[in-house]
């Protein structure tokens, strides 16, 4: 990651637009990847309704938080743009 860092400011002054595309392909092969890996796992496949049951509530509650947190930003950013008028 480092290294990545360092060619990246080394080379900041360049577009390039390829970047993000790669970036996107590589994300959905390892996703798909993962995806393999799960399925062939027997322990995972076999608490899979468990997880799922897990991972629905750590989900609704993050969006909940992340709900929360945004709505409190909003607030914060409004009055202080009222303030500035």
């Amino acid at each position: 990651m480092v290294a990545g860092i360092a060619v990246g400011w080394l080379l900041r002054k360049h577009s390039f637009k390829i970047v993000g595309v790669v970036l996107i392909v590589l994300v959905w092969a390892l996703l798909f990847f993962l995806g393999i890996e799960v399925g062939e796992n027997e322990k995972i496949i076999g608490s899979l309704q468990n997880l799922g049951l897990e991972a629905l509530l750590l989900s609704v509650a993050a969006t909940a938080g992340s709900i929360a947190c945004a709505w409190a930003l909003w607030r914060y950013i409004q009055r202080k743009e009222g303030c500035n008028q």
